[in-house]
């Protein structure tokens, strides 16, 4: 379980594709001790296990495997050396909640329409598939590509918005947006058990 606060930026330093797994090698500025085999961490949106660790100069690097399934429904697919990954370790009893509760599961990969200055903050707006477009609602909850947003618009083509504050845009992989970029999409827990109870369909990620 997450809360989409990320916590460190990593570096994609190797992608090696081997026998139906693709591990890839994600330098962090993480201390060594505080990553554990077998830990769960969320990289952009997508719940991935630490299955070998190591020092590096900034501070620790981790091995993680994507199966080929979850590859296609992901961005994850596309990452190779020098990729930039938002990274939020798993939470831990006595954390504190600051973001929404993000399971790692995408829901499914959404594109930018738009990248729009506001002020000091930015609006952009996402075409997510037309699957899941009715469970993003203003006011509601989203995780794009792990970060935990506030969608600020359910537009009425199924588009919608979100508006990111500064601190935000520079601490996370989210400054680089722009139209036409692929991100995972997480929707809100509060949408899935909503729909499960009148009986919608909700979709289930990866």
């Amino acid at each position: 379980m997450f809360t989409g606060l990320v916590t460190d930026v990593g570096t994609i330093r190797r992608a090696v594709h081997r026998n139906g797994l693709t591990r890839f090698e994600v330098e962090s500025g993480y201390p060594l001790a505080g990553i554990a085999l077998g830990a769960s961490v969320l990289h952009s949106g997508v719940c991935l296990t630490v299955v070998e660790k190591g020092e590096a100069e900034r501070g620790a690097w981790f091995a993680v495997e994507a199966v080929p399934e979850t590859l296609s429904k992901t961005v994850l697919g596309s990452w190779t050396e020098g990729a930039r990954v938002n990274l939020e370790q798993s939470l831990k009893l006595g954390d504190e909640l600051g973001g929404h509760f993000v399971f790692g599961h995408v829901d499914g990969v959404g594109e930018i329409v738009s990248v729009e200055p506001e002020g000091q903050s930015f609006r952009v707006t996402i075409r997510p598939p037309a699957a899941i477009a009715r469970y993003f609602a203003t006011k509601g909850s989203a995780a794009i590509d792990g970060v935990s947003l506030t969608v600020a618009a359910a537009l009425p083509n199924g588009d919608f918005q979100v508006a990111i504050i500064p601190h935000t845009w520079e601490v996370t992989t989210l400054s680089t947006l722009k139209a036409g970029t692929k991100v995972n999409l997480e929707i809100d827990m509060l949408a899935r058990y909503v729909a499960r109870m009148i009986g919608a369909d909700a979709p289930e990620g990866k």
